[in-house]
């Protein structure tokens, strides 16, 4: 059992370390532009809805209804289609909580007089005890909280996606990728969710607050990602650890 436990944590942190392997001593390898979901949709048009002829000279006129023509609708609108997504972030949130509470309270309680019960008790009471107060209590308490949140969050990206399905209530649902390799470092950018075909521009856009569960990953892999991350040891460690 030991040793079947030794090999598998052997596995795993070999299969975790491939995607390092791939870029030591060379620059990160891209990702593959075929057999991904973009690609299937670009070689796999939909059927079309209906079968239309038209005349030759109807490809040629200003005022036809083909998407080619000078006033033709190039907007995105079926699978395979490609649009540009703009991705404009500039969010800043404040937040400032301050608090403060303070309570006093006093109790006391005496029996001079009970019947000469008192002056009897005080003849055997110590020297300076006595029944006249017999009970006594004091207490205070305050607390006090002050607290703030400060967030700034700022991002421009244009990246081009593409239509890879169309929904059965015609939103489309798109998805884009985008990768940039500088040096030993390459950021990647992906981007999908879904789209309503008249939130899409002219001039076949559409941006980030226009777009239903979106998902929007900036980052990368390289050297100085490698260098940044901490090791998976450490990384297991602070999950498990309580302090």
């Amino acid at each position: 059992m030991r040793a079947f436990s030794l090999i598998l944590l052997v596995g795993t942190l070999f299969v975790s370390a491939c995607d390092r392997m791939d870029h030591v001593g060379k620059a990160p390898t891209f990702s593959p532009t075929v057999n991904n979901q973009e690609h299937y949709a670009m070689m796999n048009p939909p059927l079309p809805k209906s079968v239309q002829t038209s005349l030759p000279t109807e490809d040629a006129s200003l005022w036809s209804g083909n998407r080619k023509s000078l006033l033709g609708d190039r907007r995105a609108m079926q699978r395979g289609d490609i649009m540009t997504v703009v991705i404009e972030v500039d969010e800043r949130a404040q937040i400032d909580n301050e608090t403060d509470r303070s309570r006093s309270n006093s109790e006391s309680m005496g029996v001079p007089q009970l019947f000469g019960i008192p002056q009897r008790i005080d003849n055997h009471l110590p020297d300076g005890a006595s029944m006249d107060t017999a009970v006594d209590f004091n207490s205070r308490s305050s607390s006090s909280g002050d607290g703030s949140v400060k967030r700034s969050e700022k991002l421009l990206l244009r990246v081009a996606a593409t239509v890879v399905d169309v929904l059965p209530n015609g939103v489309l649902s798109i998805e884009g990728t985008q990768e940039l390799r500088v040096n030993f470092e390459l950021r990647e950018l992906l981007v999908s969710g879904y789209v309503r075909p008249e939130d899409i521009s002219r001039q076949n856009e559409i941006t980030f607050d226009k777009i239903a569960s979106a998902r929007v990953s900036y980052g990368g892999r390289g050297q100085i990602t490698d260098v940044q991350q901490p090791r998976y040891g450490q990384q297991v460690m602070d999950v498990i650890l309580p302090f």
